[in-house]
């Protein structure tokens, strides 16, 4: 759905966006006190168009740093507008870095986070001797040849239901370490290396510790093995440093059909980069 689309006027009740942005341009998605979030920009663009205050909820967090290709957000609407001013209008009231990509109206039980059945990270991982120029902050880097299908062999290993406190930030806030990895998935395009997850929900800082991991896999400090031996461990000491935010979106996430959201999965590419 483009911007150009001629949407339906909406009544007040509660609508659903997809959102894209550039996590470099903002101090990650929650609100701040000192704002510069992608939340306080949405807040204050929506803000302009109903002409009162309105608070937003998103399908997932994202750190300073990780971008979105497809992020989901909902928020009640107390005024009737076009849904084009939902997404035009607001997005004349953006920073440049963040737009609406659709605006939908939805029942008053969708609920952009606890709705959602699944959701899609990528990173991009640029793979050569020489650090990235035009990709620079959208891409993450490693100057050493990597090994895609021992790294492919390793993340096998993590396909399943696991305790994942080994790939877990110390000040990762949800229920349980327990998520279930639907897929796992490392190729090569080109100079990229691709890394896809897929799961019902992430812990903090969950896939760049992953993608950590597998790169010492890759660069031959550790056999494929060794990635099921930290999952056993359950010590997140004993696993690589955290990975850059420069190439992690996220890219997708799920709802049931009956929702009739445009698609929401939209999966990141650096043309420059193609071979």
């Amino acid at each position: 759905m483009s911007e150009s689309t001629v949407l339906s006027t909406t009544t007040p009740g509660r609508i659903a966006l997809g959102l894209e942005y550039d996590g470099n341009a903002f101090h990650g998605w929650q609100t701040q006190p000192g704002g510069r979030t992608v939340q306080d920009a949405l807040e204050a663009a929506l803000g302009a168009i109903a002409g009162v205050p309105v608070a937003t909820t998103c399908a997932g967090r994202t750190d300073t740093g990780v971008h979105a290709t497809s992020q989901v957000v909902h928020f009640d609407a107390p005024v009737s507008r076009p849904e084009s001013a939902w997404v035009r209008g607001v997005n004349s009231h953006l920073p440049d870095g963040v737009a609406v990509r659709w605006a939908q109206a939805v029942p008053a039980d969708f609920h952009a986070r606890f709705s959602a059945r699944g959701r899609r990270y990528r990173y991009l991982l640029l793979n050569r001797p020489v650090r990235p120029g035009l990709a620079a902050g959208r891409v993450g880097w490693f100057h050493l040849p990597l090994d895609v299908a021992k790294m492919q062999a390793a993340a096998d290993l993590l396909l399943g239901e696991h305790d994942f406190s080994t790939f877990r930030a110390a000040e990762c806030q949800a229920k349980t370490p327990v998520k279930e990895l639907r897929q796992a998935r490392v190729s090569r395009q080109g100079e990229l290396v691709v890394f896809d997850f897929e799961a019902t929900a992430f812990l903090h800082h969950m896939i760049r510790n992953l993608v950590g991991s597998l790169v010492y896999v890759g660069k031959g400090k550790h056999e494929p093995a060794w990635i099921g031996e930290l999952l056993a461990a359950r010590d997140r000491r004993l696993a690589a440093p955290t990975f850059s935010p420069s190439g992690l979106y996220l890219a997708g996430v799920s709802y049931e059909p009956h929702w009739g959201l445009p698609e929401t999965t939209v999966l990141p590419q650096i043309w420059s980069l193609e071979p």
